[in-house]
């Protein structure tokens, strides 16, 4: 090998190193927006007709909408748990004031354990250095993690800011970018690097459909049932319900929570009902509805599910709770397709 080509093997090895380091900060909000756009493509597409083929309007207009449907809400939850979360860590210390004195009333009724944790607790709070440490390894962890909480969502909601952006560029470039793909998948792999692009495609809008759709369809039917019985924050609980619909024990977390609430303040036929509601509606959602948003290319398990969610979460932030599945989910299929030999047909759109 001559020194001219190695020198061109190194430059091009530096431009890419050199492009990388540049775009690693907007790698996160450059796929998500990819597969925002993606996912919302047949709207664009749309629009695009209903504006004659003008794209720019098109994209902006598609940027506006995704703007009112993302970040608005976004910016609601942000603010609702600016509010929460210092109230939340006053009734937590309040409550672990009155830890000192008495356990509540409820604590013993508890089948099986109640006496037990009743009589702890009163041994407990004879010895008040012993209870103050309980409390304070309690305490400590929690408010960091409410914090932590407010922080993660307000970085959540610079990125969406960031993704909206990059959307309206990829919406109004996307037919010459798709053709890009096209011809640098064929050059690649030739009529199996396209399949693999068109089962990308396909992975990626099911994955999507499945996931943010069931979360949808559950933050919806939460906050109906957190109106009804009356509980407070009902906004801001089936949000929470929303983003934790995406694991398998996520949104019994959220309306138990409603309902120990409930039965504490002394409702207890709202807390039978909300745990009810929560059984035979919430949490049946998942076993319904997605079923019938997620495509057969994109079956994920539970597991993949839920490290894909937490995974993304330490690796790119608050849009990772939604780009964490994907991406493994697509890595899956592609692995499976490629190891099982490509079909003619290779899964539905």
């Amino acid at each position: 090998m001559d020194n001219k080509r190695l020198a061109r093997i190194a430059a091009v090895i530096l431009l890419t190193l050199g492009c990388l380091l540049i775009l690693q900060p907007f790698i996160a909000a450059i796929l998500f927006s990819a597969i925002v756009c993606i996912t919302t493509w047949p709207a664009y597409a749309w629009l695009l007709a209903r504006l004659r083929g003008r794209a720019m309007p098109a994209a902006l207009l598609m940027t506006l909408l995704l703007t009112l449907g993302i970040l608005l809400p976004m910016v609601f939850l942000a603010a609702s748990l600016t509010d929460a979360v210092p109230l939340m860590i006053d009734n937590l210390r309040d409550f672990m004031n009155h830890a000192a004195t008495a356990p509540p009333e409820w604590l013993r009724q508890i089948p099986f354990v109640g006496e037990q944790l009743d009589s702890h607790w009163h041994r407990l709070a004879d010895n008040r250095e012993e209870l103050n440490n309980l409390l304070k390894q309690f305490y400590d962890p929690t408010r960091r993690l409410l914090m932590k909480l407010v922080t993660l969502t307000a970085e959540g909601l610079l990125q969406l800011v960031l993704v909206l952006f990059i959307a309206f560029f990829v919406y109004r470039d996307g037919p010459a970018i798709a053709e890009r793909l096209k011809s640098g998948s064929r050059a690649l792999a030739g009529n199996l690097g396209e399949q693999m692009l068109t089962l990308t495609r396909g992975t990626i809008m099911g994955v999507m459909a499945g996931i943010v759709g069931t979360a949808a369809v559950q933050a919806l039917v939460a906050l109906i049932g957190f109106l009804v019985a009356g509980v407070p924050g009902a906004m801001l609980l089936s949000a929470a319900t929303f983003f934790l619909s995406m694991i398998p024990v996520g949104p019994p977390l959220i309306w138990g929570g409603a309902a120990f609430w409930l039965y504490d303040q002394g409702q207890t036929g709202w807390a039978i009902f909300m745990v009810a509601y929560g059984l035979i509606v919430i949490s049946s959602v998942d076993n319904v509805v997605k079923p019938l948003l997620i495509s057969r290319t994109a079956s994920l398990p539970i597991l993949l599910i839920a490290l894909g969610v937490f995974g993304g979460v330490l690796a790119f932030g608050f849009i990772g709770i939604f780009l964490g599945p994907v991406l493994l989910a697509l890595a899956l299929v592609l692995a499976e397709k490629w190891t099982a030999g490509l079909p003619a047909t290779p899964g539905r759109e």
